[in-house]
């Protein structure tokens, strides 16, 4: 099944992603493999972003104007594919992910999509990665889709590395409404964020209820 917001009716997504535009050939067939892995328990459906968040974040790297971005957590590359659609032709993309097996589909796609030249892809634990990359205002977009216990590190290792405006997209933040009854650590983990940031003062905030939650922040 396409993921889809837990806050929609499977008739209502349809009609969402009926009226944005749609997925081309390569990236539906990205959803499709990737779908088609979570039906044979390769991989976590969970873990597939929603076209309808995909097609949002493409438009918003293309509207924000952004050269330089940043994901951390790739899986099979859907999420990366939009966000390097969105940048110019001399933009690049660097991708965090610790699975060489998810990442190897997300390489044959985006050379499906000939963009293979917009994306660095660095395997391996992600926060000693980012914090081995230099703490300089470079990236005017970053995109944090991994280990929800992670991500309040992530977050505060990416303020010093965002250009002044950039925007900083942080995935799964209403955990499916279980932000009202934390149930996990990592549920807990996104109560206290979600609290922390709405306070601070560094970032403009804003919590969209889009898809799983998807949080907002610019940097001051």
């Amino acid at each position: 099944m396409t993921p889809r917001s837990f806050l929609l009716t499977p008739e209502l997504a349809g009609y969402v992603r009926a009226s944005s535009e749609a997925p081309d050939a390569v990236a539906a067939g990205l959803l499709a493999e990737t779908a088609a892995m979570a039906e044979r328990g390769e991989a976590p459906a969970s873990f597939q972003i929603a076209p309808e968040q995909g097609a949002f974040m493409q438009l918003l790297t293309r509207a924000l104007g952004a050269r330089r971005a940043i994901e951390i957590g790739t899986f099979t590359g859907y999420s990366a594919l939009c966000i390097a659609r969105g940048l110019p032709d001399d933009g690049r993309l660097v991708c965090l992910d610790r699975s060489e097996e998810w990442t190897a589909v997300a390489r044959r796609f985006w050379e499906q999509a000939g963009l293979t030249d917009r994306i660095d892809l660095h395997v391996g634990e992600a926060l000693p990665a980012l914090r081995a990359l230099p703490a300089e205002e470079t990236f005017d977009l970053a995109f944090v889709d991994a280990d929800k216990t992670g991500y309040a590190d992530y977050v505060e290792e990416l303020y010093d590395r965002m250009t002044p405006n950039g925007v900083v997209l942080l995935d799964n933040t209403l955990r499916s409404g279980r932000v009202l009854d934390p149930r996990s650590d990592d549920d807990r983990a996104l109560v206290a964020l979600n609290a922390v940031l709405a306070a601070d003062e560094r970032w403009e905030t804003v919590l969209l209820p889009l898809a799983d939650g998807l949080t907002v922040l610019r940097k001051r």
